[in-house]
């Protein structure tokens, strides 16, 4: 927490001019999704400038397209809480509220900000879950009790929980994973096209 403000008060030259977000920066989409999608924790100088999930950064840059193509966003930009940017049947949160050192958020970091997302879990019930990173998975595995079934991430992979409702894996949308070319843009065009059929399943 003190680190975020921090970053808000000293920001990056390129924003010195901006006023920063600089608090916990909640999810972000349709109150009424099947998909939630979550990912790890704001950037510092994207979403905790913004206030917006995925907004502002490059994590941001790669996924709103990849909505937007598959027909879950009504625009591929995301730049800020007044850009016009609107879901459909996609909600975003994050394992973390606030933005952390190195984009790692601690243990108690998580551990403190679960809360928020199990209940956004029982408020939407959501058919799809799309985890975004192997620590996203962890922690969603946790929250509907499903370590036991030795469930693994790997991108792509998929799962169905006792529920009848599904875990999808992806790799983040970072630029550590997208500028290697670990993470390409077919590779996640599939997963939203993977999402989409799961939402058929009945």
């Amino acid at each position: 927490m003190q680190w975020r403000e921090e970053v808000a008060r000293v920001k990056r030259k390129a924003y010195k001019d901006q006023e920063y977000w600089g608090k916990p920066v909640p999810g972000f989409g349709d109150a009424k999704a099947r998909v939630l999608v979550v990912g790890l924790a704001p950037g510092a100088h994207g979403s905790n400038r913004i206030g917006r999930v995925f907004t502002g950064d490059a994590s941001g840059g790669f996924l709103y397209p990849a909505l937007y193509r598959a027909g879950f966003a009504n625009q591929p930009s995301a730049e800020s809480r007044s850009d016009g940017l609107i879901l459909k049947d996609i909600y975003i949160a994050a394992v973390a509220h606030c933005a952390p050192p190195a984009n790692k958020p601690s243990l108690e970091e998580l551990n403190n900000c679960q809360p928020y997302l199990e209940r956004t879990i029982q408020i939407l019930k959501p058919k799809v879950i799309v985890c975004l990173g192997r620590i996203a998975f962890e922690r969603i595995l946790g929250i509907v009790s499903a370590r036991k079934l030795g469930f693994k991430f790997a991108h792509g992979a998929c799962y169905q929980l006792e529920s009848g409702g599904w875990i999808l894996c992806s790799y983040h949308p970072s630029q550590q994973n997208t500028l290697t070319g670990k993470l390409t843009v077919k590779m996640f065009d599939e997963i939203w096209a993977k999402t989409k059929e799961l939402l058929q399943h009945e």
